[in-house]
């Protein structure tokens, strides 16, 4: 491979460091603009070409890393970089993805960090005597000692679930553990590569007793989890609601996240009376915008909408919080059914919302507010509603996931 000297102009959406060679593209991971590296150039990759770094000639915007599993484990791709860097970086993607459809001039608040150690959902790969995540770009497992991101309910199960994949995994298999931190504890669904046994079973339920956990099931491929401890109901509080978990519930990276997102979502809905809130989940929104308006919540995942209906039942909010089930991407609301609503919320999955965009377009909506885990999918949308005589107001980026190569936003479009 051809080595040469390359100055780090930019981090990339995926958190690789770019310079420019040749008139083209070097990708190189855990670099930071700035630095001056000796690299070798590799094979073509996503409009450029792959690089590794042989040596850091001089640094350029660089922090001391917090995890002493950096560049290892797959979990994290910025604690590399400077504070200033890393907004920076974060930023640059959100403009980008925005200047692609036509937005070059738009309004973006400073980016809003939360904290780190956190996280209350994680998914650890599992093989006999290894749990942890996989190494960057590797099915090989990091056997992780410490984590900066998950919150430390989730952080201690790592060791536990280690010991327990040696005596239920066979030595050639690997599983999985979705952990999920409840209000009244973890709550637990393991991938496993069979059914499992007697003394596996009898394993899985000491696991929960001595772990405390709140619940435990294991699934096998495509079929039901099977529970095999519930020792307390799993729940998430959101705006103050009880929400039942399902076995695998979309929920904001923290309950921090819950509060800034919901905090943006009601701030910019106002005085609206009448709100739509698309891609519901369990809630996240609903139920903060019922403390003062009426809200229809609509959400394709069976399980999650039985979650939402009970939550709001028990809480006595039936008569403000009304939940339909519904495929929004085959079968959207069209602007008829629209037409009741004083403001939509939207929080589509990365993919984003296209059919659904283009029905509020075509609607006469007052307000729709966007939340987002997907610049480029949201720039997309965004052109949509804008082309439709919606006019985009303020982008507020919150950077929910940690050191990730991820962004979440909030913004609002009114009717021109």
């Amino acid at each position: 491979m051809t080595e040469v000297e390359l100055t780090v102009d930019s981090v990339g959406v995926r958190g690789d460091g770019i310079a420019s060679h040749d008139g083209g593209k070097i990708f190189l991971p855990f670099t930071a603009p700035g630095d001056r590296v000796r690299a070798r150039i590799g094979a073509k990759q996503g409009g450029g070409r792959s690089g590794a770094v042989v040596a850091v000639l001089a640094p350029g915007a660089r922090a001391q890393p917090v995890c002493r599993h950096f560049g290892d484990c797959g979990g994290c791709a910025l604690q590399h970089l400077s504070p200033e860097a890393y907004a920076e970086a974060k930023l640059s993607w959100l403009r980008g993805a925005l200047a692609q459809h036509g937005f070059k001039d738009c309004d973006i608040t400073p980016l809003q960090r939360l904290a780190p150690g956190t996280r209350r959902r994680a998914r650890f790969a599992l093989t006999r005597g290894h749990a942890g995540f996989h190494a960057r770009a590797s099915h090989r497992i990091v056997d992780m000692a410490e984590c900066a991101v998950l919150h430390p309910a989730l952080f201690k199960l790592v060791e536990p679930l280690r010991r327990l994949a040696g005596e239920i995994l066979p030595p050639d298999k690997e599983g999985a553990a979705t952990v999920t931190l409840a209000d009244a504890g973890a709550a637990l669904l393991l991938d496993l590569p069979a059914s499992p046994k007697l003394a596996a079973l009898e394993a899985l339920a000491n696991f929960a007793e001595t772990q405390d956990v709140a619940r435990l099931s294991y699934r096998v491929k495509d079929q039901k989890p099977a529970p095999v401890a519930h020792r307390r109901p799993a729940r998430v509080v959101l705006a103050g609601v009880a929400v039942d978990l399902p076995e695998e519930p979309f929920l904001q990276a923290s309950a921090e996240a819950d509060n800034v997102l919901g905090g943006a979502v009601q701030s910019l809905a106002g005085d609206a009376a009448r709100i739509a809130d698309l891609y519901a989940g369990l809630g996240t929104f609903s139920f903060a915008l019922a403390k003062k308006s009426a809200v229809h919540a609509v959400e394709g995942d069976e399980d999650a909408v039985k979650a939402l209906k009970h939550a709001a039942s028990r809480a006595r909010l039936s008569d403000r919080v009304s939940v339909e089930e519904r495929d929004l991407a085959r079968r959207p609301l069209t602007p008829q059914e629209l037409a009741r609503f004083d403001a939509v919320v939207f929080d589509p999955p990365r993919a984003g919302a296209m059919a659904q965009s283009r029905e509020l377009a075509a609607s006469q909506v007052p307000t729709v507010i966007a939340v987002s885990c997907n610049p480029a999918t949201f720039a997309r949308d965004a052109r949509v509603l804008v082309d439709g005589g919606y006019r985009l107001g303020r982008v507020q980026p919150v950077d929910s996931f940690v050191w990730s190569a991820q962004l979440e936003l909030v913004a609002r479009f009114e009717r021109s």
